[in-house]
């Protein structure tokens, strides 16, 4: 188990067997920020800076939080960013227009008269978890650009995403060619996968919600509370920043 999770998060990929111990404290600072101390031995180099990010492609909530995930990118270029898609909406439900109109009140993020139209209407997100789990797996430096156009079409443009066609146009402007299997009406193996080691995530993170941001520096993890910045994603950086001094 805790084998698994040290490897999921990136902490080291390698020589497991050299993990003497991991030790998890959860801290609670001023700025409400969860910040989580993992004390380990562990033989190898420093280990670089990485995002994690916990989110369902059809909860306006994770929606409103890429644009934090954006500033990251920009403020470090350099940085690691996985993104891991839960699959919570499985065409049984929505988040609904009551969710909408908080995440409207809360961020800066702009919802498409077509998607207003269908707010209560039950969201399936399985084929959207398909394709990030191929194209985090397959071109890992196209995939938030990728989440970034599917929002586009899902938030603005009102398209369900849930047939093949709707991601024809995502996929071309991405120069993707996503294999057949992720278009399916179940999960594939690999989103099956990522949905597996999310749950493992968040029992070492003490936490089922989502979104999440777990940002991993060293032998530290942080889960940023991104709802203190929905409003204003430029000031996540400044708060990274104060993070890592």
């Amino acid at each position: 188990m805790v084998k698994r999770v040290v490897h999921y998060i990136a902490l080291n990929r390698v020589h497991y067997d050299l993990i003497h111990k991991l030790l998890l404290q959860r801290l609670y600072n001023d700025r409400k920020i969860i910040k989580i101390a993992l004390l380990q031995t562990i033989n190898g180099a420093p280990m670089s800076l990485e995002l994690f990010f916990i989110y369902d492609s059809h909860c306006p909530w994770s929606y409103a939080t890429t644009p934090l995930v954006n500033e990251l990118r920009e403020a470090y270029p350099d940085m690691d960013i996985k993104l891991l898609h839960c699959a919570h909406y499985d065409g049984s439900d929505s988040a609904g227009q009551s969710q909408i109109d908080a995440v409207k009140d809360q961020s800066s993020v702009k919802f498409g008269r077509e998607h207003l139209r269908f707010a209560n209407s039950p969201k399936n997100a399985t084929m959207t978890a398909n394709i990030m789990a191929w194209v985090q797996a397959k071109q890992p430096a196209k995939a938030l650009d990728v989440l970034n156009s599917i929002q586009q079409a899902h938030y603005i443009d009102g398209s369900p995403l849930g047939y093949k066609n709707d991601f024809a146009d995502i996929l071309e402007e991405h120069r993707l060619s996503a294999p057949n299997k992720v278009f399916k009406e179940e999960l594939s193996s690999d989103a099956a996968y990522v949905v597996e080691d999310i749950a493992e995530m968040q029992e070492f993170i003490g936490t089922t919600a989502f979104p999440a941001m777990l940002l991993v520096s060293g032998d530290n993890a942080v889960l940023l509370n991104h709802q203190l910045y929905l409003n204003n994603p430029q000031a996540i950086v400044e708060a990274v920043k104060l993070e890592l001094k």
